[in-house]
């Protein structure tokens, strides 16, 4: 039997994740595409070829698969009836063939994360979390070897540091940080990651709900179930690196408008072995993955149909052993990219400079609008 999965997507914006699938669709009002989608069926996206392990040259069948809902109609709707969409979705799969199953953005949050759904399917359910968080952590340390500031140096934040992805995060990396600050809403979760943390070596932490925080960050990771964005232009430090997990993103766009000076990259954009082809352009350049859909290739190839990452929990071993098997079988950290653009070495540099200005100035420093070039405001440090 040939080595196969099946990944579930979902439109996040409507119009625009709709039109690329449905031109004709993705020109209707946002509310009636959000209306119309409670009576879609699940939809077959494409079917991806080329995949190959770079260990046994073991080759993968997919697909991707869409459930029709956005992250709005998913938090409005009653939790049984996504359920119902979502496993609906599945079935979708089992009948293509496929042999495991990746949840991915909000299909993986909604509800129990999974386990409900891997309940009413015959095939394993995965929601790709463990890897996520694998990427995200080695995508700060990455940033911090090209702007050459150590972690041990730095100030590294978590936003959504209460959730399953957020607590690992701010473990893995607490190895290397000099200083962490959580951010989450619950208080008492809030305590026992920064008790995770200091086991883990980072002993100076601070807990908080107050996003104001993050400008003390050099470096951030945003990880939050939010539908909005939560993180905007006043929020960070001038040189800070906010690698936003999150789908929706919890940056706003504004960021980039208004703030050459701060690098916000993708989280999770791996590239994946083998002359892939998705045949779906979901805003990543050839052989790019996210690293929830890398998950589900990486255990297909080999071959361990299980389900791997499923609830709201996630051990720090899980994501060590998916790592390992990923980067057996060729998969790697794929670049950076900023809101759908290639990073450039020119903004690295850019955004090194104004870290290198920020770290000697005591006091508030300007940043300047990259499209008028005038000072538009000031960032306090």
């Amino acid at each position: 039997m040939q080595d196969s999965f099946a990944f579930i997507i979902h439109p996040l914006n409507p119009k625009r994740d709709v039109a690329r699938k449905y031109p004709a669709l993705g020109k209707l009002p946002a509310w009636l595409i959000e209306f119309l989608s409670i009576f879609y069926p699940p939809v077959l996206v494409s079917e991806i070829e080329g995949i190959k392990s770079a260990a046994n040259g073991r080759s993968l069948k997919g697909w991707f698969i869409a459930c029709p809902l956005t992250p709005n109609m998913m938090l409005r709707l009653p939790t049984p009836l996504v359920y119902r969409k979502i496993i609906q979705t599945g079935k979708l799969a089992e009948k293509l063939g496929a042999r495991i199953l990746g949840l991915g953005a909000f299909t993986a949050v909604v509800g129990d994360g999974g386990l409900t759904v891997a309940k009413h399917l015959n095939i394993p359910v995965t929601t790709g979390d463990s890897y996520t968080v694998a990427q995200a952590a080695q995508a700060i340390q990455e940033a911090a070897v090209l702007l050459k500031r150590p972690l041990a140096s730095s100030t590294v934040a978590v936003v959504g540091a209460t959730g399953a992805i957020g607590s690992i995060c701010a473990q893995l990396l607490a190895t290397d940080s000099g200083r962490m600050v959580l951010i989450g809403r619950r208080t008492e979760r809030l305590q026992e990651v920064a008790t995770a943390v200091r086991q883990q070596g980072c002993q100076n932490v601070i807990v908080t709900a107050d996003m104001n925080q993050l400008a003390q960050a050099h470096f951030i990771i945003t990880v939050t179930s939010a539908v909005d964005t939560i993180i905007e232009p006043q929020h960070l430090r001038r040189g800070a690196v906010v690698c936003d997990v999150s789908r929706p993103r919890d940056v706003s766009k504004q960021v980039a408008e208004q703030r050459p000076d701060v690098l916000v990259i993708e989280g999770g954009m791996v590239e994946v072995p083998g002359p892939v082809n998705f045949n779906f352009d979901f805003g990543f350049p050839p052989k790019m993955a996210y690293a929830c859909m890398a998950e589900t290739m990486a255990l297909a190839l080999d071959g361990n149909y299980v389900s791997f990452t499923l609830g709201k929990d996630i051990k720090l071993s899980q994501v060590q052993t998916i790592d390992t098997i990923a980067t057996r079988h060729g998969f790697k950290l794929g670049g950076f990219r900023s809101f759908e653009r290639a990073v450039t070495s020119s903004q690295i540099a850019f955004v090194q400079a104004a870290a290198e200005t920020e770290a000697n100035a005591a006091i508030a420093v300007p940043y300047i609008n990259p499209k008028t070039h005038a000072i538009v405001d000031s960032v306090n440090i």
